[in-house]
């Protein structure tokens, strides 16, 4: 292949590129969405967003997850920039706050054996744990994440973040037949309900 070397490479399209992070410090071209991002998670606290493949959910999810982190270099120039100054003076409180974010990807793997969930679940929990804690008496992913969840609060001060991306896709391997997934599933989201008190947001 023959490069043009008069051709301005000086800004790069973000063809594949899911992570917000490594979009904006390697100055890839980015179409500011960071209004919605300040619109959700000052108008409500849970979501659910369902789209089709390709969408963008993962880039929008590690922009959330950027912005729960108070990493502000990385909105420098963005419309959130300016809008969580303003929100912090007006609200008399700080900007830029660092909460405890959980982030659940399970398009990593594959869901076709019986115990592929569990171990997903169990391998995500367990880097949560060497940060939060952990008790012996939580057996099952469900009581493992309600405590994590909790002491998460209680170490930081600080409300929890869930994001999880590809929410459903251990369902949609197995052709949502396998009844040992739904419970486990069922179960584990049911967490975010049962400790709405110490969650600031949550997006699936």
């Amino acid at each position: 292949m023959e490069y043009n070397l008069n051709m301005d490479f000086s800004r790069k399209m973000p063809i594949g590129i899911q992570d917000f992070k490594d979009l904006r410090e390697k100055d890839f071209i980015y179409v500011d969405k960071t209004q919605y991002v300040f619109k959700l998670v000052n108008e409500g606290k849970m979501y659910f967003l369902s789209r089709p493949r390709r969408f963008g959910k993962s880039l929008f999810l590690s922009t959330l997850k950027a912005y729960f982190l108070g990493q502000k270099d990385l909105f420098k120039g963005l419309y959130i920039e300016k809008a969580e100054e303003k929100r912090a003076e007006i609200e008399k409180n700080e900007a830029w706050v660092e909460y405890p974010v959980f982030y659940l990807d399970f398009n990593i793997g594959r869901y076709d054996e019986p115990h592929s969930l569990k171990n997903h679940l169990n391998l995500a929990l367990s880097q949560f744990e060497e940060i939060y804690g952990s008790h012996k008496q939580e057996k099952e992913p469900a009581q493992r994440f309600a405590g994590i969840i909790q002491r998460a609060y209680q170490k930081t001060g600080k409300q929890a973040v869930i994001l999880v991306d590809e929410y459903d896709k251990p369902l949609l391997q197995t052709m949502g037949v396998n009844e040992e997934y739904r419970n486990t599933l069922k179960a584990f989201y049911s967490v975010i309900k049962t400790c709405d008190q110490y969650i600031r947001f949550a997006f699936l």
